[in-house]
């Protein structure tokens, strides 16, 4: 194959600039098709190809027109959350790979839907889930695949970023949280720390969730920013709507191995951007919010029970000894964009997997365990916090899957 023909699915703000910033600059993608049902988004997105030289796509209203169009090989869905895995089911059965922007599922029935279609029809189904290729997680990787942290014991993360402007301007921004943070209370964003938590715990090739809990705080965030807002201006006229999205959620996850992951959403308070990531083991720690590692038995003053600011920032020197073989190449050949290079590393391992023939590095069964977080925490939310017992969409092939690090 020479390139990869793209249908892409969904023009709004995440798909319009990855198109900008990754898909129209692929040397080995040609988009052929986009669709979206406002006309202005898809006459930008012909304009940003043209842009990079590239011919007019076939533009549709409707996903389906596109999914079902000839010349599209592969279908790429970066639309609202909550059509990701009906149109990656349509993709599938049309007989094409399919890759989706990262989301939750509003059902496990949806999640056991994508692994039986993928199943029955042969194709695959890669979550581009970027934080998986992002330059600190790759390396916990790296460490983790070469002992450094010893025997894995806990992982954190989550997705910390104060989303307020975004989530109210949800109507005159045509955008999908809005509604999501309106009617439901659940780890709605669960991918971008699990995912690469998953790959490091290698959950589905020699280990699984067993079950999940979650807790969650008061919806007071988006109400009180709100009522702050001057009359008039977006959002303001929500000060009084009662959000069922808890400002803070905390989800617990128990793995066959032993180990635990503790996953936060936190997006409507203020704070800053971090996604908190966070990797224990008996002989080290990782820690992403001061950029450092913790070896034990390394020299330490002290002071240093109390306090050990002098470890911040060490991240670099493990880069020099443990950076990841995918990062190594990356920085020699230059860092594209996206996410400080994150977006561009997911779609061309799906691109590449695609037009190969080989096996994705995240695939459906990645993809349907990762998106059942949410629906799951909504479960166990409304049953007071208690835990709920995890699906194996493997169905007892995780303990005889390929084990190692599909990137190493």
């Amino acid at each position: 194959m020479e390139k990869l023909n793209i249908g892409l699915v969904g023009l709004g703000q995440r798909g319009s600039l990855y198109l900008q910033d990754v898909i129209a600059q692929h040397p080995d993608v040609a988009v052929v098709a986009v669709a979206d049902r406002l006309a202005e988004r898809r006459a930008a997105a012909a304009a940003t190809l043209a842009k990079y030289g590239s011919p007019a796509p076939r533009e549709f209203a409707e996903a389906s027109d596109l999914i079902a169009a000839p010349e599209v090989d592969a279908v790429v869905v970066i639309s609202g959350w909550y059509s990701h895995i009906p149109l990656a089911i349509e993709a599938m059965r049309a007989g094409k790979p399919v890759a989706v922007e990262v989301g939750g599922a509003l059902s496990i029935e949806q999640c056991w839907r994508l692994v039986e279609t993928s199943r029955a029809t042969g194709q695959p189904c890669m979550m581009l889930e970027n934080c998986c290729y992002g330059r600190l997680e790759m390396l916990a990787m790296n460490m983790a695949e070469q002992g450094v942290f010893g025997e894995l014991v806990h992982c954190a993360g989550g997705y910390h970023h104060d989303l307020r402007p975004e989530i109210l301007r949800g109507v005159e921004g045509d955008h999908y949280r809005l509604a999501h943070y309106f009617y439901r209370n659940c780890e709605n964003y669960p991918t971008h720390e699990f995912g690469p938590i998953a790959q490091i715990l290698k959950i589905n090739r020699g280990n699984r969730i067993l079950s999940l809990l979650s807790v969650a705080s008061k919806a007071a965030g988006l109400r009180d920013y709100a009522a702050r807002l001057e009359p008039g201006t977006p959002g303001a006229d929500k000060a009084n709507w009662r959000f069922n999205q808890g400002d803070i959620v905390t989800t617990v996850l128990k793995c066959s191995g032993g180990e635990t992951v503790t996953l936060t959403l936190d997006t409507t308070l203020p704070r800053g951007y971090s996604r908190g990531f966070t990797v224990r083991g008996t002989r080290a720690a990782l820690f992403e919010d001061t950029q450092s590692v913790f070896i034990d038995g390394m020299d330490m003053p002290p002071e240093a029970e109390f306090d050990w600011s002098h470890c911040w920032g060490n991240v670099k020197e493990f880069y020099e000894r443990y950076e990841h073989p995918v990062w190594e190449r990356y920085l020699r050949e230059g860092v594209k964009a996206g996410h400080d290079g994150m977006d561009w590393l997911v779609f061309d391992d799906f691109v590449q997997a695609v037009r190969e023939g080989r096996p994705l590095p995240i695939d459906v069964y990645d993809t349907a365990t990762w998106m059942a977080v949410t629906i799951l925490s909504e479960d166990s939310l409304a049953l007071g916090g208690q835990p709920v017992a995890f699906p194996d969409f493997t169905e007892g092939e995780w303990m005889t899957r390929e084990r190692k690090l599909i990137w190493i």
